[in-house]
């Protein structure tokens, strides 16, 4: 049963890293290489993400330079950023690329906070979801008569205080974010 509960634990954790990774490619008016995680370019026939090409910088707070290391590329990366969902238009000087991050208007930052929080709560969705999946295989345990009626009370109250923990980390994070956003 405590087996059961670590493999709960860990799965709820890969929840969270993806949510967390959901939030760094918010592009949120800063500049922020994040954004550029999700952008791959096709380099020799391969899928190749854009951090494996090119050195990217933060020469200012809305300005994201990118520096390829063959220069051949740079028509590349340029083609892909612009049919990504990043959503800016990059800049070629002929050696680098520069990405130049608007100010958030008002509209935008409300956007952006209905986006956070559809991505929290499809979190907490997965979250319910493996605790389902947990207290069914517990059900089925004791269906089995692997486990006892007490001690499937017991674990189902214990996959609930996990669960009841991550859906509190998830809003804690959402309203972090918010916050971050509409501060900016």
């Amino acid at each position: 049963m405590k087996e059961k509960i670590t493999k709960l634990n860990g799965k709820m954790q890969k929840t969270i890293t993806v949510l967390e990774s959901d939030f760094a490619s918010i592009r949120a008016g800063r500049a922020n290489a994040a954004v550029l995680d999700r952008v791959f370019v096709d380099y020799y026939g391969t899928q190749t993400p854009i951090n494996q090409m090119a050195a990217i910088s933060i020469p200012e707070a809305r300005v994201l330079m990118i520096s390829p290391w063959d220069k051949s590329t740079l028509v590349s990366i340029e083609k892909a950023i612009q049919a990504s969902d990043v959503g800016i238009n990059p800049m070629n000087d002929g050696s680098t690329l520069r990405l130049n991050f608007p100010q958030l208007t008002e509209e935008r930052r409300k956007d952006l906070v209905k986006e956070i929080k559809k991505m929290g709560e499809e979190s907490k969705v997965a979250i319910r979801s493996i605790r389902r999946d947990t207290i069914d295989k517990f059900k089925a345990m004791k269906k089995s008569n692997e486990i006892s009626e007490d001690d499937l009370k017991v674990c189902e109250k214990d996959v609930q205080n996990v669960t009841d923990k991550f859906v509190k980390t998830i809003d804690e994070m959402v309203a972090a974010k918010e916050k971050e956003v509409m501060s900016i």
